[in-house]
């Protein structure tokens, strides 16, 4: 296509003419951009160059209504934290009602607690009022605000445009170089979580003691505050350590604002009482590793497991009908391997039962419910009957004059003895050669000191894997007993059981039953063998069946599971019993 001169400068112009117009939008648009920036910026508390000058603390220690706050804040060293290049929010309260009297108080609290070596992060007058004051980053408000913060001990605070919390704001968004303060009417209450409140309640530190033993600080450099670089490291004007504890990893985030948690807590004579009955459970013989800290560690682990119960596991209405505590196993697995449930209390509200206390205070978190006596039976707890499966090799210890490895036999589905033998398998010990009397010993964990158990060995029947066996094959067990268990001094050695047992027999002269045989009644073990690698504690089974009696009783052992069950004395008291369904 041709155009002519003229019409070429006119398409030229009209070009020009949208360029320039798309220029003009695109600087508007930037314009209206940057325009916006600045007033998000300013309203976000972003944008320095419009904040006053000078830091936070230049900001507190110059107006005068706010003296006593700036004194406590001084005598705790936040001066150099409040003056320095990290961000942070400060809600201070005006003298007109947090008085001197108040922050001569706390500076004399901070300055006891810091002469007996309380660190910093520890000290209540930091944990308690400095940081449930002040938050880090830029926290300005608006008519639109309705938030949570979090305040540097972790607690959280409610904000909205004309408060914090219950707390009127006299001055707000007063931006600084690092910061934003608000002045406000009064402090804020510092609402303790439920592992603080243990620790706040003079009839509970008992059990604060022993949990706070464990807990360890570590340095956390996103809370900390930077100084100068020295010789290639950053020195910290304020080092922030976060608190763990592997105690709440075992037995629920009682210090986590994120959770809510119910604890049943013993006080400090109720705690005592149990720590010192407990203590005879956990008794290991001299020649065990750390034996006097894993006793006294264990017995009192032992009152605390069972007591602490997530809500968020535990929502009404159930929650009134059976309280599942976070030791228990969870009720699917449960299920699925037929486990007994331990650490979980049926009707909890009853009188006599777990939640029948004398005082249930609120916290942050949850309740504490503080018990004079704590309602807990010791065998819904760590007080357990102990199941020792023989068809598990690793319960099997050794083997004498028998076919080795042993036999495990299963009970088929349509089989009559179908769940009636533990786990559906049992093992089978046949004697080799068949002249010999066979022996076996299985080793038994977690066996309790100075606790009366009753020993059962339960036998099944030829019957649960072959229904077409030969009367020969059906008789009965006749055989004698012995435990293998260290005494104080770990010296180890067989105690023979007296009288020979022997399993049931019907008029035929045969065992067609899983038959549980008691083998020992009220037997105590000296020493224990708790949380120990090497279970220490044995049972043996020896045949006795002799020539004369082979058409009597058969040499062939076939067991299903050994079961040392604890018992409670009718002298106990009545609390001890409770909450067993």
């Amino acid at each position: 296509m041709n155009y002519s001169f003229n019409e070429s400068n006119k398409m030229k112009m009209k070009y020009r003419n949208i360029r320039l117009t798309v220029i003009v939008a695109c600087a508007t648009v930037l314009l209206c951009a940057a325009c916006s920036d600045e007033w998000n910026d300013h309203y976000n508390g972003n944008d320095t160059s419009i904040a006053k000058s000078g830091t936070l603390w230049g900001a507190i220690s110059s107006q005068g209504n706010l003296s006593n706050f700036t004194r406590v804040v001084k005598a705790c060293g936040y001066d150099a934290v409040l003056n320095g290049s990290q961000t942070f929010t400060v809600f201070a309260p005006t003298d007109d009602q947090f008085q001197a009297g108040q922050a001569d108080s706390l500076i004399e609290v901070f300055n006891a607690q810091k002469a007996r070596g309380v660190k910093s992060d520890d000290n209540t007058v930091v944990k308690q009022f400095l940081q449930n004051h002040i938050c880090l980053f830029k926290h300005p408000v608006s008519s639109l605000t309705d938030t949570t913060i979090v305040m540097m001990n972790g607690k959280y605070a409610k904000l909205s445009p004309d408060r914090i919390d219950q707390r009127t704001f006299l001055s707000k968004n007063e931006l600084y170089g690092n910061g934003v303060l608000y002045t406000i009417n009064n402090k804020v209450d510092y609402f303790p979580n439920v592992f603080e409140y243990l620790g706040l309640d003079q009839e509970l530190d008992s059990v604060y003691q022993f949990l706070n033993s464990y807990s360890i600080y570590e340095f956390d450099e996103t809370k900390s505050v930077p100084g100068d670089i020295i010789n290639g490291r950053t020195e910290y004007l304020d080092s922030v350590t976060s608190l763990t504890n592997e105690l709440f990893r075992a037995l629920g985030r009682i210090n986590s604002e994120d959770s809510t948690y119910w604890m049943v807590a013993p006080t400090n004579d109720e705690w005592t009482k149990l720590s010192t009955t407990y203590t005879d459970y956990f008794n290991y013989h001299k020649n065990v590793a750390k034996r006097d800290s894993m006793q006294f560690a264990n017995a009192r682990l032992a009152i605390l497991a069972g007591t602490i119960f997530s809500r968020t596991e535990n929502p009404d209405p159930a929650f009134r009908d059976s309280a599942i505590s976070t030791t228990a196993v969870h009720h699917s697995t449960r299920t699925i391997m037929k486990l007994d449930p331990y650490y979980v209390f049926y009707h909890p509200f009853e009188k006599g039962n777990i939640f029948d206390v004398q005082e249930q205070v609120t916290c942050s978190n949850g309740e504490v419910l503080k018990a004079p006596v704590l309602n807990v039976d010791p065998r819904n707890t760590f007080m357990q009957t102990i199941k020792v499966e023989a068809e598990n090799v690793l319960n099997q210890d050794t083997i004498q004059d028998a076919e080795e490895p042993l036999t495990v036999r299963h009970v088929a589905v349509e089989n009559p003895f179908r769940d009636k033998i533990s786990g559906n398998a049992f093992v089978e010990v046949v004697p080799k050669p068949a002249s010999m009397n066979p022996t076996v010993r299985f080793s038994i964990p977690n066996v309790l000191s100075n606790v009366k158990y009753d020993v059962y060995c339960v036998f099944a029947p030829v019957a649960a894997f072959d229904t077409l066996a030969t009367h020969e094959q059906r008789l009965p067990n006749s055989f004698r007993v012995a435990l293998r268990y260290p005494d104080a001094n770990g010296v180890t050695s067989d105690r023979d059981l007296t009288g020979t047992k022997r399993t049931q027999s019907d008029e035929k002269g045969e065992c067609n039953v899983v038959d549980t045989v008691l083998l020992a009644e009220n037997y105590v073990f000296p020493t224990s063998s708790w949380d120990l690698s090497d279970p220490q504690v044995s049972v043996r089974l020896r045949s006795t069946v002799t020539s004369r009696q082979t058409s009597t009783y058969t040499k062939v052992f076939r067991i299903d599971c050994f079961l040392f069950v604890p018992r409670i004395e009718a002298t106990e008291p009545e609390n001890a019993k409770r909450n067993i369904q």
